[in-house]
C-alpha cells in the first residue's frame, strides 16, 4: 500500500504510476547501474529513461550511462566492455545544500572573514 501511495502522490521518489504503466507497455530493460538505477528504452530506441533507486537525482547517473541516456552512444555500458577513461572521476553525489557544498572565498557561509573593500568599486546610482 505504501508503494502505491508513493507512486500516486510523488514524482521525486522512484517512479510514478504513469511511468510504471508506460514502462510496462513499451519499456525494454537495458540495464542497471551500481546504485540500483534501472535504465529503459522503447522498441525504436528513440526514448530512453531511468527509474531511480530512491530520490530522483540526475547527478546520480554514472558517466557511462549518462552518455547512453543523452544519445552520445548507442551501446549501453552493460552491452559493451565499458572502461572509464583515465580522466573520468568516480560518481559523487551532488553536495548542494549540504556542509560539503562549494563556498567561494567571500561567501557569507565560507570559513574566515570577507576581504575588505579596496575602494576600486563604484556602486551604481540611478540618474
Amino acid at each position: 500500500m505504501k508503494t502505491f501511495l508513493t507512486e500516486l502522490f510523488t514524482w521525486w521518489n522512484g517512479q510514478t504510476m504513469g511511468t510504471r504503466f508506460f514502462t510496462w507497455r513499451k519499456g525494454i530493460r537495458v540495464g542497471e547501474d551500481e546504485a540500483g538505477n534501472v535504465y529503459w528504452q522503447d522498441a525504436t530506441g528513440k526514448r530512453r529513461w531511468v527509474i531511480y533507486n530512491g530520490y530522483a537525482e540526475a547527478s546520480a547517473i554514472p558517466p557511462g550511462w549518462h552518455g547512453w541516456m543523452h544519445h552520445r552512444t548507442d551501446t549501453p555500458p552493460t552491452r559493451e566492455d565499458y572502461r572509464p577513461r583515465s580522466w573520468q572521476k568516480p560518481h559523487r553525489p551532488n553536495p548542494t545544500g549540504t556542509a560539503a557544498a562549494y563556498r567561494p572565498k567571500g561567501s557569507i557561509l565560507a570559513d574566515g572573514t570577507r576581504p575588505r573593500s579596496t575602494g576600486d568599486y563604484d556602486a551604481w546610482t540611478p540618474g
